[in-house]
C-alpha cells in the first residue's frame, strides 16, 4: 500500500506555521510512513521554521496586499498568476492525497490549484474574524475548522467544525519542566517570572513599554524572559546589559516555549490565535495587548472572549507605554488575581484540537478512497 501524502500550507508568522507544523507531527505519530510536503511563500520565515522542524518545504513566489499603498500591490496580480502556475506543478509533482491550509499567503493559491483537481482540502480558520483568502477557499474546501464559534457568518455551515486551534505537543504538562526552565534560561525560583511575547515577528508597542519600565520591574524584583523579534534585539540588548545578573533576559526568538511557559508566572503576549491557543492550555494568567495592525480587529475581539470570562487581563495598545507594565506588577503582585485568571483561562481550552484536526483530516483521506 501507497504512503499517505499530504501537502500543508501555512506561513508568515509563528501562527499559521506552528499549527501546520502540529497537524504534521500528529499526522507522522498516527501514520509514520506518511509524507508530509509544506508549500510556503519565498523570503517568509516559514522557508526557515519549517525545515528546522523536519519537513521539506517548497517555496512559491506570492505577497499579500499591502493596506498602504505601495508599488509592490501593482506586482500582486502577476505574483498571483506565477504562484497559481508554480502551486500547480508542485501538485501535480507530489500528487497530495489531500491538502491542508493554516493561512498565509501560499495557502489561498495551493488551495485553489487542490480544489480544482478535485483533491480533498480542509483549511483552519484560527481567529473569530476570518481573513478574506479563508473566505474565498471556504467555498471551495472539503471542510473548515474554526476556533470560534458563530463563524457560519463567514463559512457554509455545513463545512464547520469547531475544534479550536492547533498547538504545540511539547507544552502540554510544563509544570513538571520547571526546574528545567529556571535552569535553563538561568532564573532564580525565588523571584516571579514575567514572560513577554510580542509574537514571532516582534510587537513594536510592547517592546517599547517593556524597555521603558525595564527599570521598574527591576526595582520591583521580578525576573524577565522577553522575546522581542529580530527588529529589537540590538535595542532590547543594550537595555537589559546592567540586568542580566538580576534575571532581565532578552531573546530574539524563543525556540524552547515550552520551557518560557514553564519558567513564568505571567504572561504578556499580543492576542494572535495561536498565542491565545497556547495560554489557554499551560493555564498561565495573561495580559494581552491586541495589535491594531490585523484586519477587521480580529485581535480585540479574541482577546474580549477571554475579558469577558475573566480569563485574561486586557491593555489597549495606545495605552501600553503608559500603563502595561504598572498593571503586570499590580497583578504579579496579587496572588489571588493570578490563581483567579489561570482558573478561569485553563476553562476555554481546547486541548484537544491538533488530534481533532489531525483526524478530520486523515477522513477526508479515507472519503476519498471510498
Amino acid at each position: 500500500m501507497e504512503p499517505i501524502k499530504v501537502l500543508l500550507s501555512g506561513g508568515g508568522t509563528g501562527g499559521h506555521i506552528f499549527p501546520a507544523v502540529a497537524i504534521a507531527n500528529e499526522i507522522k505519530n498516527t501514520i509514520p510512513n506518511a509524507e508530509i510536503l509544506f508549500v510556503g511563500a519565498i523570503g517568509k520565515m516559514e522557508m526557515e521554521k519549517v525545515p528546522a522542524a523536519g519537513y521539506k518545504i517548497i517555496g512559491v513566489s506570492i505577497a499579500g496586499l499591502q493596506r498602504k499603498f505601495t508599488l509592490s500591490n501593482f506586482k500582486l496580480p502577476f505574483l498571483l498568476i506565477k504562484s497559481y502556475f508554480q502551486t500547480k506543478q508542485i501538485i501535480k509533482n507530489f500528487n497530495p492525497n489531500v491538502v491542508v491550509g493554516t493561512g498565509g499567503f501560499a495557502s489561498g493559491p495551493i488551495i485553489k490549484a487542490a480544489t480544482a483537481k478535485n483533491i480533498p482540502a480542509l483549511i483552519h480558520e484560527g481567529n473569530s474574524y476570518a481573513g478574506l483568502t479563508n473566505k474565498i477557499l471556504g467555498k471551495k474546501v472539503n471542510k473548515i475548522c474554526v476556533a470560534y464559534p458563530n463563524m457560519d457568518k463567514y463559512f457554509p455551515k455545513e463545512k464547520i467544525l469547531i475544534t479550536g486551534n492547533p498547538i504545540r505537543q511539547d507544552l502540554f504538562n510544563i509544570n513538571s519542566k520547571r526546574n528545567e526552565a529556571l535552569a535553563f534560561f538561568g532564573l532564580n525560583s525565588e523571584k516571579k517570572t514575567i514572560l513577554v511575547i510580542g509574537g514571532s515577528l516582534g510587537a513594536r508597542t510592547i517592546n517599547e513599554a517593556i524597555n521603558l519600565g525595564l527599570k521598574n520591574i527591576f526595582e520591583a524584583n521580578y525576573q524577565l524572559i522577553w522575546q522581542t523579534g529580530k527588529g529589537y534585539i540590538s535595542i532590547a540588548n543594550e537595555s537589559v546589559k546592567n540586568y542580566k545578573e538580576n534575571g532581565i533576559k532578552a531573546f530574539d526568538f524563543i525556540s524552547r516555549m515550552d520551557l518560557a511557559y514553564a519558567a513564568c508566572d505571567l504572561v504578556i503576549s499580543r492576542a494572535g490565535a495561536s498565542s491565545i491557543s497556547e495560554i489557554c492550555v499551560i493555564g498561565k494568567p495573561c495580559i494581552l495587548v491586541p495589535s491594531p495592525n490585523v484586519a477587521e480587529d480580529h485581535q480585540t475581539k479574541n482577546a474580549l472572549a477571554l475579558q469577558q470570562n475573566s480569563a485574561a487581563i486586557l491593555v489597549k495598545d495606545f495605552d501600553a507605554n503608559h500603563s502595561l507594565v504598572k498593571t503586570a506588577l499590580d497583578l504579579i503582585n496579587d496572588n489571588e488575581k493570578l490563581n483567579q485568571l489561570s482558573l478561569n483561562v485553563v476553562k476555554m481550552a481546547y486541548p484537544n484540537a491538533t488530534k481533532t484536526i489531525a483526524a478530520e483530516v486523515l477522513k477526508l483521506i479515507k472519503k476519498n478512497k471510498d
